[in-house]
């Protein structure tokens, strides 16, 4: 049994965080999903380098990287420049093509929800993330777009590879960013 985080709404004690078990399928690890979410932590510490939120990821196909980005969003002045998109974009402009079929994308951050979206209409298999993000998460935390009966693609989902280096760089960065460090 996994517990996951849910934030509901309340009338009367305003928003409440909820620990919900569940018995939704967690894949294991395979074994080189360290290895890869490595890459990923590799290019989230390159967007906190540059003062982005630090979000990395990679796309891996037959054990090769072929996709990489990070948040971009400050840089670019774009809302959709998100790690998880520009790998994307990234692996199918390396393919020619825009099925990423036989792919795994490794993020450090549970995806949100244009992310997710990007995730099943790119027709990828499936997702390694490392933390949870329990205000934005569309594949755990508040939502569970890529698993839907009702699309005619799903995801294979593993969560909390390498979770609390993925977590610490985001606390540390938005404690800088508050200036509490």
């Amino acid at each position: 049994m996994v517990l996951y985080v849910r934030v509901e709404k309340n009338e009367m004690h305003g928003n409440l965080v909820l620990l919900i078990p569940t018995q939704k399928e967690q894949k294991p690890m395979a074994e080189n999903d360290n290895i890869y979410m490595r890459a990923a932590l590799d290019e989230a510490h390159e967007a906190y380098r540059v003062g982005e939120v630090p979000i990395g990821a990679v796309v891996v196909r037959r054990g090769e990287i072929i996709g990489r980005g990070h948040n971009r969003r400050e840089t670019w002045k774009d809302p959709t420049a998100h790690a998880e998109l520009l790998a994307i974009r990234d692996a199918c402009q390396r393919l020619g093509g825009w099925r990423l079929t036989e792919s795994v994308l490794y993020v450090t951050i549970e995806p949100c929800s244009m992310c997710a979206g990007a995730i099943v209409l790119a027709r990828i298999p499936r997702l390694v993330y490392g933390a949870l993000d329990p205000k934005g998460g569309a594949v755990d935390s508040l939502f569970d777009l890529v698993r839907r009966e009702d699309l005619n693609h799903r995801v294979e989902v593993t969560g909390g590879v390498l979770e609390d280096e993925c977590r610490a760089l985001m606390q540390r960065f938005f404690q800088e960013l508050r200036g509490q460090v």
